[in-house]
């Protein structure tokens, strides 16, 4: 079979490998559709610390099952599912505390361990998660946006929220339709008019262009002065890293996704003054991803605008290099098999 494979730092290629086979408690997925999403482009990069090289990515996956493997129940050939992507210890502190999503030694597909960007990948029947009514494309969205389901699950967003979201690519929009969904007013952030108006499509109800506008005047105007209640950082600047802490109202709730590219220095004091709750975010829960999987049943996200780009296997490494090249034009990149 062939699949897609991250070789190093700026080079991606595709090769051939053995089809696997099934063992007991496994499935064989027929991989229909994958996503690329951050993490593999700084895999590519070569700013990726979590992974070593050769890396076959793939996470956000739409397949078929093709090939039960012995023992396995309550499954069938030609089922349409998605996989849930991390493998977590069960022993360290995290996972005894029941938040698997942040386990110390969790394996995700694609990063730690080789993902499903293959024509056939098997998987722990165990890892399987399925959903009616939803095609490929919506499977292989899942899981990226239940990382935006989660922040705003850690920021405890609630109806009559206020939330401002800095930065409005794949995990932003996730983020933006999350808090949504619990009835939030949802302020979008970011310096591309085009990916603001794509957040009002997901749920946002105002929109700062923060490179046109100062961003404090426009944050005050539209929050009587108090700065919202909830700020989520899905950017990964210092600036915004800043900004999240200094525009968040007093007594307010402070999410950051993934990593800042350089260290970031804080005004201290506003921790203290504002009394702020200052949250990481990592991964999903199964909660998160029954959460996508029902707003995606209704019909209403713009799953067509927000996949900016597809294309088959061969095309893959093309893409990535894209990507990296012009990462303004790319919401979410789609591989078809």
């Amino acid at each position: 079979m062939k699949t897609f494979r991250i070789d190093g730092p700026g080079a991606a290629s595709i090769a051939e490998a053995p089809r696997p086979t099934p063992g007991a408690g496994e499935v064989l997925l027929r991989v229909e559709t994958v996503g690329l999403c951050g993490t593999d482009l700084n895999t590519f990069r070569g700013r990726n610390p979590l992974v070593t090289y050769p890396r076959v990515p793939g996470h956000e996956v739409g397949a078929t099952i093709a090939e039960l493997g012995p023992g396995v129940e309550g499954w069938s050939v030609g089922q349409a599912v998605l996989a849930f992507p991390y493998n977590e210890c069960g022993r360290c502190p995290a996972c005894r505390s029941g938040r698997f999503n942040c386990c110390r030694d969790n394996q995700t597909l694609g990063v730690q361990r080789d993902g499903a960007m293959a024509e056939y990948f098997v998987l722990p029947a165990a890892k399987l998660l399925t959903a009616e009514g939803l095609s490929h494309t919506e499977l292989a969205l899942v899981e990226p946006l239940t990382v935006g389901f989660h922040a705003v699950a850690r920021g405890q967003v609630a109806a009559g929220d206020t939330v401002a979201v800095f930065g409005c690519g794949a995990i932003g929009l996730g983020v933006i339709a999350g808090a949504a969904e619990r009835g939030a007013r949802v302020i979008a952030i970011d310096l591309d008019d085009a990916k603001l108006a794509l957040a009002r499509k997901c749920g946002a109800t105002d929109a700062i262009n923060s490179g046109a506008t100062d961003l404090h005047t426009e944050l005050a105007a539209l929050t009587d002065g108090d700065g919202p209640a909830v700020t989520i950082e899905a950017v990964g600047l210092p600036q915004t890293f800043r900004a999240a802490v200094e525009e968040v109202a007093f007594a307010g709730r402070v999410v950051y996704i993934g990593y800042a590219k350089a260290p970031v220095e804080y005004e201290t004091k506003l921790f203290v003054m504002k009394e702020l709750d200052i949250r990481g975010s990592r991964n999903a829960l199964a909660s998160d991803f029954a959460d996508v999987i029902a707003m995606l049943q209704r019909k209403h996200f713009p799953v067509a605008d927000v996949v900016t780009h597809t294309g088959p296997l061969a095309d893959a490494p093309d893409l990535l290099r894209m990507w990296s090249d012009r990462p303004g034009e790319v919401t979410k990149i789609h591989v078809r098999l």
